[in-house]
Formats: structure tokens, sequence, C-alpha cells
């Protein structure tokens, strides 16, 4: 049997990791890097504020990563966190109003809550300092 707190760790690792590689070219994109824009930014604030908060997320994914015993109730703000983007994408999608490309975040952000969620209950016997039983 795989030790629980080793699953979660790299559960927050590379989610962290993936986050910030896919996050982190954003802020590139109104200097024409990357895909071109559907449409242009009207609301720099609102772009350039999710990405940000979106990216301190990542850090705090790869902080639980590094102590998942001590850090193990900041999985449960995380998988809000992962469900703030994956379900009003779902929603947006059935009413056509974003793109599959869209959606495949959307749905990647849900598999990534549900991993975190499978990482809390696996972890609920591991005490801070302790060990599992």
């Amino acid at each position: 049997m795989s030790n629980p707190t080793t699953f979660a760790r790299r559960v927050f690792f590379w989610s962290g990791v993936y986050g910030i590689l896919v996050l982190l070219p954003q802020y590139l994109i109104e200097l024409g890097v990357g895909p071109p824009l559907a449409a242009p930014i009207t609301r720099p604030e609102h772009f350039y504020g999710f990405v940000g908060v979106a990216l301190a997320w990542q850090v705090v994914f790869l902080v639980i990563a590094r102590d998942v015993r001590r850090y193990r109730l900041m999985m449960l703000p995380s998988i809000l966190e992962k469900l703030a983007f994956g379900l009003p994408v779902l929603l947006l999608f059935a009413t056509g109003r974003v793109g599959s490309d869209v959606l495949l975040f959307g749905c990647l952000d849900l598999v990534l809550g549900t991993l975190f969620l499978v990482s809390f209950v696996k972890t609920r016997d591991v005490q801070a300092g302790g060990a599992t039983r």
C-alpha cells in the first residue's frame, strides 16, 4: 500500500509545477507571446488579478507538498480553488460562452480538485509530527 503522505506530496507538488508553467506565460499574452487572443483584454485588472491570485495558489500547493502533515487543512481551500474555476467553466461551456480549449483547463482543475480531496481523505489519520495508522 502506498504512503498517503507521499501521494499527497506528489499531487500537490506536480499541481503547483503544472499551474506555474500554465499561468506564468499569461503575463506575456498582451505582448503577443503565445497564442493570439480571441478578444482583447478589456479589463486588465481582472485578467492580471486572476493570474496573480492563481499563481499565489500554486505557491500554496508547493508549500503543502513540503509538509503535508502540517498544512493538511489547507487542502480544503485548495479544493475550493479548483472548484472555483472548474465548475463555472462547465456552466459557461454548456451555455456556449467558452470554447473547448477553456473547457479542457476547467476539467483539468476539476481532476486536480478531486485528487486534492483524495489526498485530504487519505491523510485523515496523519497527525502533525506523527505517523499514519
